[in-house]
């Protein structure tokens, strides 16, 4: 058991960023915010963890990072993730790029392609893409992409940047105070409820195809993200929160507290819907039509461009997947439901295209792992550039299928 090496400890918990905010500078994480009180999440890495072998590790990461990477925004999921990865690699004496590589990738790649994501959600509703497809495909994506820039590239950047877990780092686990934690199954259960609700609308939309039909009129409800989302919280408080023991006032507590981070969230889609518009109102999307038009490239690969050039820009691949999507839905028009699918992953994969120093993910990667910014470029940024690469990459590939 993974509890049994691991004692409580007054040791600090990571020194994130200083507060202050800032590209240079970003707000300190919140760990009484960000972390989930019921100890749901350790409960997957301990199961997965207890069942996996030394050169399992980096793929178990992988796993452990993309499942519960799937309903949390990136830099919650980092801020949750990375002192699971450090305890991981000091206890088995790994390198820590060996370990946090893969764990690295796995948010990454969700973030930036799996709906119910916020960026890949406002890019499917701009260029009227249908949710359930784009998610099928994104998963097709993900897959390979993941693997190449997680366990494969891990090889590598643990060559270029050999080192430890930083003491100084290793925080005491999250739910060590409870005197019971959910179950595995549950746990995991809980995390798919809206994926796997989104992936039903998807389903009777395709069969049914009616919609008078009293069937596919419940399924377009319950499908739809917010509602999908909604439910995912009132059923996590029951199988996770009563679960731990959780007494009502500790549930609203919780769910008080959650609350804060999510106005960062709001902040950051809000802004880059405007930076949208006014792309728009200015005529930078009719310019892109207009040189497009004599150009022999496919429209796929003009969008991850145009998301390319905005995530270097601006650093935010949120802001960089809706500001292209506005851009480009043009390009949508007679476009089949599985290529404006393909359309959304382009410019989801463009928008995570090289992270450097106008990027606060970039600055916490740093400071948790307590790497240079030579490192963290080396290791980190070149892992975002193959992961939007290799994304492309395969994007184009079903663009022939399809």
């Amino acid at each position: 058991d993974y509890k049994t090496h691991t004692k409580k400890s007054n040791t600090p918990g990571p020194r994130p960023p200083r507060a202050g905010g800032g590209v240079n500078n970003p707000p300190a994480p919140n760990h009484a915010t960000l972390h989930p009180d019921p100890g749901g999440p350790d409960q997957i890495v301990d199961t997965i963890l207890a069942k996996t072998g030394k050169r399992a590790m980096p793929w178990a990461m992988v796993l452990i990072a993309s499942v519960i990477g799937l309903p949390l925004f990136f830099e919650v999921g980092i801020v949750l993730l990375i002192p699971v990865v450090l305890m991981v690699a000091k206890r088995g004496n790994y390198s820590l790029m060996r370990i946090g590589i893969p764990a690295l990738a796995g948010l990454s790649v969700m973030h930036g392609l799996i709906p119910p994501h916020p960026g890949p959600l406002v890019a499917i509703d701009a260029v009227g893409a249908n949710l359930g497809v784009t998610l099928a495909l994104g998963l097709v994506v993900a897959i390979p992409t993941v693997i190449i820039a997680g366990p494969v590239f891990s090889r590598y950047a643990a060559r270029w940047v050999d080192i430890p877990a930083p003491e100084k780092m290793i925080p005491s686990r999250p739910s060590e105070d409870l005197e019971k934690r959910p179950g595995f199954g549950v746990t995991v259960a809980t995390i798919l409820l809206p994926v796997v609700l989104m992936l039903v609308k998807a389903l009777v939309d395709i069969v049914v195809d009616d919609p008078e039909n009293g069937v596919q009129k419940v399924t377009d409800v319950i499908g739809s993200p917010m509602i999908a989302l909604l439910a995912a919280v009132i059923v996590g408080m029951f199988t996770l929160g009563r679960a731990a023991g959780f007494t009502k006032e500790r549930l609203n507590s919780t769910v008080e507290k959650s609350l804060a981070p999510i106005a960062g969230i709001l902040l950051i889609v809000g802004a880059g819907g405007g930076f949208k518009q006014t792309l728009i109102d200015i005529g930078v999307g009719q310019m892109i039509l207009d040189l497009s038009k004599n150009w022999s490239i496919p429209a796929l690969l003009l969008a991850w461009l145009i998301a390319v050039a905005i995530r270097l820009a601006t650093g935010s691949a949120t802001v960089a997947t809706i500001s292209a999507a506005g851009l480009v839905a043009p390009l949508a028009e007679g476009m089949s439901t599985g290529e404006v699918s393909l359309l959304v992953l382009a410019i989801g994969a463009g928008s995570l295209f090289f992270s450097h120093v106008n990027d606060a993910g970039f600055w916490l990667v740093k400071e948790y792992f307590g790497m240079s910014v030579g490192q963290t470029v080396k290791t980190w940024s070149v892992m975002e550039t193959i992961i939007s690469v290799v994304g492309i990459v395969f994007v184009l590939l079903l663009s022939l299928v399809l």
